[in-house]
């Protein structure tokens, strides 16, 4: 049978990556893919279900449960040579490239020079993906950690709490069902706390678009990276409305590959906030990336207004 999302050269490649992993870690990764519905008795049929309820190599290597170790000791494997420092989302590209079949384990030594315009281009683009690699591999694991506190959720290897924000990090919330509402919360165990609650007391499940225009991201001259995602609240089997959620992180300087929340602004609009006869539309960031750009202040980090629907 085959993959959901998968090419035959993607399962295959995805098989031998997967037999890296130690059999406990295995088992673990098939409960989070195919949420529990799948019991596998051995290593093989655990692979098989991963391969097969996995949509795409992005969705599957972006797994927490799949380390950076393991994909830089498979790439290794293959005879690509990679610098150890890379970050993981950079390793996932390397792969992605190597089963599509524009990386081969030997680099061409008899290239064209690219001119000086074509190379900064590229530079620039390459800049570009990297953000973009990062601010899908962020929500990736942020909302998978949030929906974690769900009563009913899948429950996370890692904690929720105030370690993954600055101490001093700012919230704004606004939500419009029958009215609109505003909040704003400061410091890092309020708002860790109030984003908490719409999971564990509210029972909200947050389904991001991480693909097309739901995602945009950019970086500031300070290095802040912005993040806007935009995706469905779900309640039980009910779609209540669409929401919006933009992220100011930075990096942890002793910590690598490490960032953490500076500031946040999150909206969500209730399907019964729509005037008579409006359809709920299609979830999608209307940002640019310039336009994220300068929701960033250089001389104070602020929040910032949600964009309206």
């Amino acid at each position: 049978m085959a993959s959901l999302g998968l090419s035959e050269r993607e399962q295959a490649g995805c098989r031998r990556l997967l037999e890296l992993l130690d059999t406990e870690e295995l088992l673990a990764l098939t409960d989070t893919v195919t949420n529990r519905l799948v019991h596998p008795e051995s290593r093989q049929e655990a692979i098989h279900a991963i391969v097969l309820y996995s949509r795409s190599v992005e969705e599957l290597l972006k797994r927490k449960k799949v380390y950076r170790e393991i994909i830089f000791k498979y790439l290794a494997t293959q005879g690509i040579a990679v610098s150890p420092s890379c970050e993981k989302h950079v390793l996932i590209d390397h792969v992605k490239q190597y089963w599509s079949g524009h990386l081969t384990t030997h680099a061409s030594a008899s290239g064209e020079k690219k001119t000086q315009a074509e190379s900064h281009e590229d530079s620039q683009k390459s800049q570009q993906d990297d953000i973009h690699n990062l601010g899908e591999e962020f929500c990736q694991w942020f909302f998978e950690l949030l929906n974690s506190q769900h009563p009913m959720g899948v429950k996370s290897e890692e904690t929720w709490g105030p370690q993954h924000f600055w101490d001093d990090a700012k919230m704004k919330f606004s939500y419009n069902t029958l009215e609109k509402n505003m909040e704003e919360y400061v410091g890092a165990e309020m708002v860790s706390l109030r984003l908490l609650s719409l999971v564990k007391e509210e029972y909200l499940l947050f389904n991001p678009n991480l693909h097309a225009s739901g995602l945009k991201c950019a970086m500031s001259p300070h290095g802040l990276v912005l993040v806007a995602v935009a995706g469905t609240v779900h309640r039980g089997n009910s779609c209540l409305g669409i929401f919006e959620q933009v992220f100011g992180l930075i990096s942890c300087p002793i910590r690598e590959n490490t960032w953490k929340i500076k500031v946040t602004s999150l909206k969500i609009v209730g399907q019964n906030a729509l005037e008579p006869g409006m359809q709920l539309e299609r979830p999608s960031i209307k940002y640019e990336s310039n336009q994220l750009q300068e929701l960033y202040d250089g001389k104070e980090l602020t929040v910032f207004e949600p964009q309206k629907f």
